[in-house]
């Protein structure tokens, strides 16, 4: 038996038992983080540099990608290091750190897509108004309250968390800190604080669902009440994106955090967390840009640009005399 107080590291859960299969992983979670931080980091480049991409769905999808470059780069390392030296320790400041920043980024992301859902409700719905309610000032204050929610969100969990006993050791069935498997570890007389814990969650990840739903809803029926299939095609194709985005997001978390305890078992709950965890950064990016020509084209932009740059910065050698 051992207390919170007493612990000084956690043991995080090996990716892999042979040297082989940990170098493997190392190198598949390599080639997933570079492609999440090419594919994020062109997204932010292009939006940021391409003015005619200055509208709220893009600086909103900036945010995005923010948020999926924290979200990857808080867990991932972590796991690639204790892959390649074969250790499995963490300290408790670091899981707290990781936990905290993992909460904030993945709220945030929640949060975001909650209120890029009212941005393609406006569009389509209220086309009129969508200078007038999406304004730039509005948009800033609705990022910044998405970001904030998330911090404090972040906060109170990860404050809860760390101040519940543990009595249980310090391994955690995870490959990185995780509130589910803090809460294996606690005491069995914290049930008040752990359903306190679940109904604050519940009840911001309910809120959120409904308000999508309901956009999705209203946008689908202004959608079939347009005449031209061509009109309706391109309505569809601007809200694609967003809903494969969403239901990759939700439906890996909420399979992550709601499966019942009898399908438990720590390679399921290994490959389910790579899911919600990992996947979605690397390809959220993907899935924007496949149906965004503007984005492509500016993405194809800023390549080129970057390489014709360094091509003229390149020395060029003198003529043989």
């Amino acid at each position: 038996m051992s207390n919170s107080s007493s612990i000084s590291h956690f043991l995080l859960l090996a990716l892999a038992d042979t040297r082989q299969l940990q170098l493997l992983h190392f190198c598949l979670f390599l080639g997933i983080s570079l492609a999440a931080l090419l594919g994020n980091g062109l997204i932010i480049s292009a939006v940021a540099c391409g003015h005619h991409l200055h509208t709220p769905m893009f600086f909103f999808l900036l945010n995005l990608a923010l948020s999926d470059l924290g979200s990857i780069c808080t867990t991932v390392p972590k796991a690639m290091h204790n892959s390649l030296w074969d250790t499995s320790t963490i300290s408790y400041t670091g899981c707290a750190a990781q936990l905290f920043f993992f909460m904030l980024f993945l709220g945030a992301e929640y949060f975001l897509l909650t209120i890029m859902c009212y941005d393609r409700y406006v569009s389509i719905c209220k086309p009129l108004h969508y200078g007038t309610l999406l304004g730039s000032r509005v948009c800033v204050h609705m990022a910044a309250a998405a970001w904030a929610s998330a911090f404090l969100y972040s906060l109170l969990h990860t404050a809860n968390t760390f101040s519940l006993p543990l009595c249980h050791g310090n391994a955690l069935g995870q490959f990185f800190c995780e509130i589910p498997q803090f809460l294996k570890l606690s005491c069995s007389n914290s049930y008040l604080r752990k359903f306190g814990l679940i109904a604050v969650s519940a009840c911001l990840v309910f809120g959120c669902f409904v308000f999508m739903v309901f956009s999705y809803v209203q946008i689908f029926r202004a959608v079939l009440r347009i005449p031209s299939e061509q009109g309706r095609h391109k309505a569809f194709s601007t809200c694609l994106p967003h809903l494969a985005v969403l239901s990759l997001f939700v439906s890996t978390g909420a399979f992550a955090y709601l499966k019942p305890p009898s399908m438990s078992s720590p390679s399921l709950d290994l490959s389910v967390s790579v899911l919600y965890s990992v996947v979605p950064p690397a390809l959220n990016p993907l899935i924007y840009s496949l149906r965004n020509q503007e984005l492509k084209a500016a993405v194809w932009t800023l390549m080129t640009g970057c390489f014709k740059e360094t091509l003229n910065c390149w020395p060029i050698p003198p003529n043989d005399l």
